[in-house]
């Protein structure tokens, strides 16, 4: 493997984006295997988790699905990849129903129901422990 920008900027979005620092399993960011996006910018992937775009790459619809609040996953994916507390996603909510400018991700229990209405969804857009990648749903890579 040479060293070319592609291969430095995809490994260096790997290591700050999916490894945890308490060592937390790593995450994945999935979509349907039928999504066109293969990558992602990190800013845009905030922007639709936090309802501020609802739209991938080429002007491709995104449904955002949640893990359940609560779980280590979910905090996980908030703290290490948005760079936000679970108090602060829940502030950010609470202003954004208040004003009646959105609603939050839809949530769901764990990866499997993640995986199981991706596959479903074109255009929805989940996380899951890497782990439990299998071919029902396709990763994403982040850049910075």
């Amino acid at each position: 493997m040479g060293f070319n920008r592609a291969n430095i900027r995809s490994a260096v979005a790997a290591l700050c984006v999916l490894a945890s620092p308490n060592g937390w399993a790593e995450l994945a960011v999935v979509v349907s295997g039928d999504t066109p996006v293969e990558s992602l910018p990190a800013s845009q992937l905030e922007s639709v988790f936090l309802g501020r775009s609802s739209y991938l790459p080429g002007e491709l619809r995104a449904v955002p699905l949640d893990q359940a609040e609560g779980r280590d996953i979910r905090e996980a994916f908030y703290r290490d990849i948005l760079g936000r507390s679970p108090a602060q996603i829940k502030a950010h909510w609470s202003k954004i129903l208040f004003t009646g400018r959105g609603r939050p991700p839809r949530q769901v229990a764990n990866d499997e129901e993640v995986k199981r209405l991706i596959a479903a969804t074109p255009g929805m857009i989940g996380y899951i422990d890497a782990a439990s990648l299998d071919g029902s749903v396709k990763a994403l890579e982040l850049v910075p």
